[in-house]
């Protein structure tokens, strides 16, 4: 879960002092025999019961980071109840993410993460063990794999020439490119969950996709919302703000909207078609954990209840990531110009003005990487990670964490820090382009880890990137963009469960290919 600050959480955390200032005091003071405290990590100081609750801000990850410039790279504080430790350099990554990775390997999971996965069973929150080794192999092998994403292009491709013919209505007009990055990968991540005819459908009943796309977001902002519960689970059972009965009812109707895709999914393969859907490569990703969920292997069955729990991995996990990116991107670009030049020569140079963008060409276009990376260093979408939980008492510079410790890794510090980087503050694309580094998204150089390290890494990575320059360099491509009349552009960023720009960005597009024929 997100951390937020004290003003989001209300009245409850003050309460608590009341209601808790004297059992605490009396057990401080009491004559029992104290354990020796472990050597813990310096950090600021809190109040009694809220520990630093009251002190933090709505922008966390710049305060961490600031935070890491007084009390070095690993420092502690107190939520409440619960010991927060982070980290802030690469060397203390390594140690957490390879060094210790089985030790690190839980997520430490809110109250409303686990309702929304049905107590863990999808991938991001799952107890690391066998189900979740399984659980994540089903998901790599069978539904991420270059066989199946093969057959799947044309589905993406088709959603993605959508977007373009769109754009092309509204030339001359500012369009607001996170909801168009939204609508466009939510199309591709339903289509390729449920087929074609699923959006196909949604498409003709406008009301219900867009009453699906504003649960999807809502959806996301109660994972962030922050919950006095997870600060003192003895209250959990009170639900103080409601938090745990708002998220029963939202999954409730995101299933209502699920469950007859899904019932429609399984009369497909038990009626005369099925013959036909298993002999066709192109299988959208119900089908496939449909037959998974046939089968009686240990190991590759699944039930309809982590079906779900899977499904609103990829929904949340496949769609959040990605438009919050291509808002970033196209944000960077329109504040570098020159970076955007450069960028079109590439995709003219590589693609021709005569052809439109297809998926065979992204390896080829090694700037638009550089700038997608560099994009990435400079706004993680995850500054924090998820939090790890270590299963037991592990040394960490030097340092020890405690079992069931919340160990936040500081990527946007790690991003920034000029020890590490020349003019940290720079858009520079060009860092990125040196072949003598290993800046890659597979977390394998601990400076850059824009999507984690370790066992824990981004499962849905290959999908996520193919996915992000496949829509930025079809825009990018078909079109020339710039700012309204009047406007700049504003870099500022909120946090979150992904942290998004503060303000909505809004562009212009223009033409570039000279062939009408091209956006039909």
């Amino acid at each position: 879960m997100a951390l937020a600050p004290l003003n989001e959480l209300g009245l409850a955390g003050i309460t608590l002092s009341i209601v808790f200032l004297t059992i605490i005091w009396y057990k401080r003071t009491s004559n029992i025999p104290q354990k020796t405290e472990p050597r813990l990590p310096p950090g600021p100081r809190g109040l009694p019961i809220l520990g630093f609750l009251p002190f933090l801000r709505p922008n966390l990850h710049h305060q961490l980071t600031e935070l890491s410039q007084q009390y070095g790279p690993i420092y502690k504080f107190w939520l409440g109840s619960k010991l927060c430790i982070v980290l802030n350099s690469p060397s203390l990554a390594k140690e957490v993410v390879r060094d210790q990775d089985s030790v690190y390997a839980n997520r430490d999971s809110s109250i409303a993460g686990l309702l929304a996965t049905y107590g863990g069973l999808d991938i991001a929150f799952s107890p690391y063990g066998s189900y979740w080794r399984d659980i994540r192999k089903l998901f790599v092998s069978e539904m991420l794999s270059n066989r199946n994403l093969e057959a799947c292009y044309s589905l993406r491709k088709q959603e993605v020439r959508k977007t373009i013919r769109k754009v092309h209505t509204k030339i001359g007009y500012p369009i607001d490119i996170g909801e168009l990055a939204f609508v466009t990968e939510m199309n591709v991540v339903m289509s390729m969950i449920f087929g074609s005819n699923f959006v196909e459908e949604k498409e003709k009943h406008a009301k219900d996709g867009a009453e699906f796309r504003e649960l999807v977001i809502k959806f996301t902002q109660m994972l962030a919302k922050p919950n006095i519960s997870d600060f003192f689970p003895m209250l959990a059972r009170f639900d103080l703000q409601g938090i745990q009965k708002e998220m029963e009812a939202l999954l409730k109707s995101v299933e209502n909207i699920l469950d007859p895709a899904i019932n429609e999914c399984m009369k497909m393969l038990s009626d005369k078609r099925k013959d036909e859907i298993q002999g066709n490569d192109k299988k959208d990703f119900m089908q496939i954990l449909l037959e998974l969920m046939e089968q009686k292997n240990i190991g590759k069955s699944v039930d309809l209840v982590q079906i779900k729990a899977i499904l609103l991995d990829i929904v949340i996990g496949g769609t959040d990531t990605t438009i919050t990116m291509v808002e970033w991107v196209m944000a960077e670009l329109l504040n570098n110009p020159v970076v955007m030049t450069k960028v079109q020569k590439e995709l003219k140079d590589v693609i021709g003005m005569n052809n439109t963008v297809e998926e065979s060409h992204l390896p080829k276009l090694h700037y638009l990487d550089a700038v997608v990376k560099e994009t990435l260093r400079l706004h993680p979408a995850l500054p924090l990670l998820f939090p790890k939980r270590p299963s037991q008492s592990a040394i960490v510079g030097g340092y020890t964490i405690p079992e069931g410790t919340k160990v936040l890794l500081n990527v946007y510090a790690i991003h920034r820090d000029p020890q590490i980087w020349e003019n940290p503050l720079k858009f520079q694309p060009v860092r990125f382009l040196s072949h003598s580094t290993n800046l890659d998204y597979a977390g394998n150089n601990m400076k850059y880890l824009p999507f984690g390290s370790g066992r824990r890494v981004c499962a849905g990575l290959p999908l996520a990137e193919k996915m992000l320059m496949f829509i930025l360099a079809s825009l990018l491509h078909s079109f020339d963009w710039k700012l309204p009349e009047g406007e700049n552009v504003d870099l500022s960023d909120g946090f979150g469960l992904v942290v998004k720009k503060s303000k909505r960005l809004f562009a212009i597009p223009t033409p570039r290919l000279p062939n009408l024929e091209l956006y039909q």
